[in-house]
């Protein structure tokens, strides 16, 4: 990588500085690359290999027609895709038009939409035609103008439904094709992209669980990336690695590795739109000899449970990052088994640019922690009545962060904002302690804590316990209110196939190994826990559900 100066090994967790950053941006990331090698793939999908040139042809066209339809300097453009090439190169078309990229999920339901779109005040969308009529039943309430649509085979190699067959576009609205057509040979635009300025708003719960939009400038994303990279330089191969990308694109996670880091080390980027489908995520690291991925633990769970996982099938894989939930200890063991590499779990969040801790690559590793701080990271643990008070090694409060590719702040919400950047430093609402060796080890988030008898209890260290059965394949933990106790805990547990196990068994290999009050008194099997699209557990859907229960018992 003579083209980054910059990089340094990271075998051994000591943290070398990166700064002064290069004033660059994304784009600048992908024109340097096609100086070098402009026909090496960026994109795989559906057995089609979409070079950087292409994307680079594509992306002037489409910002060229979103500049002479109106587009500006600052403009807020929604995305609403799948994983496919389009979100690439409808990122960078928005980025070189000068406007900021708002992407959006899927599978938000019309309502979701249109506050998100109301939101940031978007006049343009451009989507996957399979969502042209959800968006079109709510546009009237919104500022959308234009919604720019394509079907999801347009990039494929392999024939495909046009889901667009059916679809006839009001007017005003324009398809994908026609307006590369329309703009084919458009060079790049002329606007001036500062790497200060914002290139994105994602929408996270923040430290309140209230959807708001966190923006991130064009240089956060080139930050993340250059400490992502020379975090995993000891396993990265330039331009010969193939990454599976199972994260949805409209995710920090999946936004900022894949449009940054991989971005920089020239990786070839496998795209499947369904993680939840595992025996296309198997078989896709196998026929591609995938060389890394960045999942959550659901998907690597998911992947072990596997019933046709033969035990080379994942051997190609060097580096396997976690990430967007707790990695159980086991799960790590077992994984490791059957790779050629590491899995190294990493913290962070949309706020701080998902960067916040992370294992050495060829370091220690300690169970139960999220890692050490990388590269020009400092984390803090404050009290967490006041979060002005800085504890010693060991005691429990909330983590801050300081750093530089922290967001820029909150879309138009200055009070929420101030109240998470204090000083520069990032409140995170994560609770959690460091060690004698300044690793980090989280223990909740300050919403999650279960005040049991006057008792405080932390649900990721019960997780940690039940996974450690053999009949657990997923387990979440949360309080629920108890006449008794106040709050109560309770453990919502799926069992492995073919596995079984009492509420007696599981209360009794608790008690071998917790204080008598973290022991659940309540358990519920199911056949699966409620998910984000990325693999979170939502536990407050869980603890909402037990709270109707008991309320219908109330009136019954």
């Amino acid at each position: 990588m003579k083209q980054y100066p910059w990089l340094k090994h990271y075998e051994d967790g000591v943290s070398h500085t990166l700064q002064p950053y290069p004033d660059i941006t994304v784009l600048d990331v992908l024109a340097d690359t096609l100086r070098q090698r402009p026909e090496h793939p960026l994109v795989v999908f559906q057995g089609r290999e979409v070079s950087h040139r292409e994307v680079e042809e594509h992306s002037n066209a489409l910002a060229a027609a979103l500049i002479a339809n109106g587009v500006r300097k600052g403009d807020r453009v929604t995305c609403l895709f799948l994983n496919c090439p389009q979100s690439f190169i409808a990122f960078f078309a928005i980025w070189k038009a000068g406007a900021i990229v708002v992407p959006l999920n899927p599978l938000y339901t019309p309502f979701e939409l249109e506050h998100s779109i109301n939101d940031v005040g978007a006049e343009v969308a451009i989507i996957g035609s399979t969502y042209y009529q959800a968006v079109k039943s709510f546009q009237p309430r919104t500022k959308l103008r234009l919604v720019i649509v394509s079907d999801v085979e347009t990039y494929a190699r392999l024939p495909m439904k046009r889901e667009g067959d059916s679809i006839q576009l009001e007017k005003g609205d324009m398809w994908w094709t026609d307006l590369i057509d329309n703009y084919r040979g458009s060079p790049r635009p002329g606007v001036k992209v500062n790497p200060s300025e914002t290139a994105l708003i994602l929408f996270s719960g923040g430290t309140t669980g209230t959807p708001k939009g966190v923006m991130g400038s064009h240089h956060s994303i080139i930050i993340t990336a250059m400490v992502h990279m020379t975090w995993f330089r000891s396993v990265i191969s330039e331009w010969e690695d193939r990454v599976l990308v199972p994260l949805p694109l409209f995710h920090s996670f999946g936004v900022y590795v894949h449009f940054g880091s991989l971005l920089m080390c020239h990786a070839a980027q496998v795209l499947i739109q369904n993680p939840r489908d595992i025996k296309n995520v198997v078989d896709t690291i196998r026929d591609y000899k995938i060389t890394g991925v960045s999942a959550t633990p659901t998907t690597l769970i998911a992947i072990l449970n596997y019933p046709g996982l033969k035990s080379d099938d994942l051997r190609s894989l060097r580096r396997v990052g976690s990430g967007a939930a707790p990695l159980m200890s086991e799960t790590k063991r077992q994984f490791e088994k059957l790779i050629s590499g590491p899995i190294v779990e990493g913290y962070g969040l949309t706020e701080s640019g998902i960067i916040g801790a992370s294992f050495p690559v060829k370091g220690k590793w300690k169970q139960g922690s999220v890692g050490i701080p990388p590269t020009d990271v400092v984390v803090r643990i404050v009290d967490i009545a006041t979060g002005t008070k800085t504890l010693k090694q060991g005691e429990i409060g909330e983590i801050i962060i300081k750093a530089p590719q922290l967001m820029q702040g909150y879309w138009k919400r200055p009070e929420e904002t101030a109240e998470t950047l204090r000083d520069g430093w990032l409140y995170t609402g994560d609770i959690g302690y460091m060690d004698q060796d300044s690793f980090l080890f989280l223990t909740s988030r300050k919403k999650d804590l279960i005040k049991c008898g006057g008792f405080q209890v932390w649900p990721r260290e019960i997780e940690e316990i039940l996974m450690m059965h053999p009949a657990v394949a997923e387990v979440c933990v949360g309080g629920i209110p108890d006449p008794r106790q106040g709050e109560a805990v309770k453990a919502w547990v799926v069992p492995k196939d073919g596995l079984q196990a009492t509420q007696e068994e599981l209360q009794q290999f608790c008690r071998e190994k917790l204080t008598g009050y973290k022991v659940p008194r309540f358990f519920e099997f199911r056949k699966d826990l409620p998910k984000t699209m990325v693999g979170k557990v939502l536990r407050r859907i869980l603890q909402d559900e037990e709270k109707e229960k008991q309320e219908k018992m109330k009136e019954g």
